[in-house]
């Protein structure tokens, strides 16, 4: 009946429609309960989120608004007395029925399974459609409204953790079918935004490798193992390590050969 994206800013669609779902507090009270989905959320938390622990004496009468204007956006055609069916009652919350709505953040879960998937039964094209189709859901931060609420700001790093592995896994995917040049573009900004991702260095560095960078790739493992000592104190992983070994020797282990299942299936 319902569908929302929360993947950034919150976005409702309804028969197809995207649809306006309020004021900003109704925004972040959407949010929420997305957040949650099919699990209810008790009034007193709601309260103290979207008042950010300060609540004025109206917040309870202005939550059953909230929660009456929603359910007018979400279930425009429902008759006036009628059990809501979407945004419910429960007990002293309210619950979005997963039975009856659809959440983008469920379906780039199900987008990076199916990638990680791929890629180990050695189809990295279908790994590659997978992870672009999962990325491309993002807007912008996951649960933006309510983002930096104590409730929701768990599931906001798990998600961009999810969403950081899903790009290294595509560009696995893109070493995998052979487009390093591109894979050296996608991982140099990547790293630079994320310095201290050891798999993204080692991606970059046999990238750079397999491009014909031996240098390049060196000084990426060699750089990355600074920052770590630097910063953190610590040693680049073993497979770091054993890859710098690799490109010092050329190892034929690192040259880029199509997967066995993807020969066999043009074969």
């Amino acid at each position: 009946m319902a569908e929302f994206r929360a993947l950034g800013p919150i976005e409702a669609v309804v028969g197809g429609r995207l649809v306006d779902p309020g004021a900003p507090k109704q925004r972040a009270l959407l949010a929420l309960l997305v957040s949650k989905v099919g699990q209810p959320v008790a009034v007193d938390m709601i309260v103290e989120e979207l008042w950010t622990g300060n609540p004025p004496p109206s917040a309870i009468t202005s939550l059953q608004a909230y929660v009456a204007n929603l359910r007018r956006v979400l279930e425009p055609h429902r008759a006036p007395r009628t059990p809501a069916t979407v945004l419910r009652t429960y007990g002293r919350g309210y619950l979005l029925d997963n039975r009856v709505v659809e959440v983008d953040v469920h379906r780039f879960s199900e987008r990076a399974t199916a990638g990680w998937q791929a890629l180990d039964w050695g189809e990295p094209q279908q790994a590659v459609r997978e992870f672009e189709a999962g990325l491309a859901l993002w807007r912008g931060q996951a649960y933006a409204e309510v983002a930096d609420t104590t409730y929701v700001r768990p599931d906001v790093a798990r998600l961009e953790e999810l969403r950081l592995s899903v790009v290294e896994g595509r560009c696995a995917a893109l070493l995998a079918v052979g487009a390093h040049e591109m894979a050296v573009a996608e991982l140099e900004a990547f790293t630079r935004a994320h310095p201290l991702r050891e798999y993204g260095c080692e991606l970059l560095s046999l990238a750079l490798y397999r491009a014909g960078r031996q240098a390049d790739a060196l000084a990426v493992l060699r750089t990355n193992q600074k920052r770590l000592a630097d910063e953190l104190g610590i040693d680049p992983r073993p497979a770091l390590q054993h890859l710098e070994n690799e490109i010092l020797n050329h190892a034929p282990a690192l040259d880029w050969r199509p997967h066995p299942r993807a020969v066999a299936k043009s074969a």
